[in-house]
């Protein structure tokens, strides 16, 4: 019984979630000749409309743990499904500046909206050529004031696994010189599933890491902070 009723908010969620998300995008085509701050009111939309489909359609409640700095700041966020990445803004609460996969800015309409927002596209086949690139449209946009948003491991990992920290990392948290807020969730188990499973997914913010730190330092500190939801053996980064 409880695997049908799964099964059915999913299809429930689907159905509303992907019919409102078009109907958002097409309001975005006549915002892209606007000023960007209504570009920015439809992402905030968007992924509120994503919390609340969550929240009433699958049954999630949202839990966050710790305190958020009020100045500018670099989140680190664990990556499990696509759920905190497109909660991102209502998480932080205002526009943010996202590190996304340059496959993403391809997309008709959503790609040119995405960079219009903000968004910084990554291209993994590059290497260096990608960090330089990455760094150097951060500190483009670091005077807007916005707080970025990047996910350190680069690609979702399932819960209770390790990934590995991307050199990105620290060539954005060097280059910003921010408060750098890692970030612990567990929505993998809910979200990523077929069907989703409704329950609760908690935020964990970990202690800021000021800037300044030496890579092994910082790492070891956000390895830590964003894996404290998960149940892993003693490790490092």
């Amino acid at each position: 019984m409880a695997g049908l009723i799964s099964q059915m908010r999913s299809a429930v969620f689907a159905v509303t979630f992907y019919v409102g998300s078009f109907l958002i995008i097409m309001v975005t085509v006549p915002a892209l000749i606007l000023p960007r701050g209504f570009v920015f009111g439809i992402a905030r939309v968007w992924s509120w409309y994503h919390r609340q489909c969550c929240r009433f359609v699958l049954g999630y409640r949202i839990v966050v743990e710790g305190t958020q700095p009020k100045e500018q700041a670099l989140y680190a966020i664990k990556h499990e499904s696509f759920f905190e990445a497109i909660d991102a803004p209502t998480f932080t609460g205002g526009p943010v500046i996202p590190f996304a996969k340059i496959e993403l800015m391809r997309i008709p309409v959503w790609g040119r909206a995405a960079r219009q927002y903000g968004v910084i596209g990554v291209d993994r086949d590059t290497g260096a050529q990608a960090i330089r690139q990455i760094s150097r449209a951060a500190r483009e946009l670091k005077p807007e004031g916005r707080d970025f948003v990047i996910f350190p491991e680069g690609t979702r990992i399932p819960h209770n696994q390790p990934g590995t920290l991307q050199a990105g990392l620290y060539a954005v948290y060097k280059i910003l010189g921010l408060p750098l807020v890692p970030v612990a969730v567990d929505s993998g188990p809910l979200y990523q599933t077929k069907p989703k499973r409704s329950g609760t997914i908690t935020y964990r913010i970990g202690e800021v890491v000021p800037p300044g730190l030496s890579r092994d330092e910082m790492e070891a500190r956000v390895f830590a902070a964003i894996n404290a939801l998960n149940d892993l053996p003693e490790t490092t980064a």
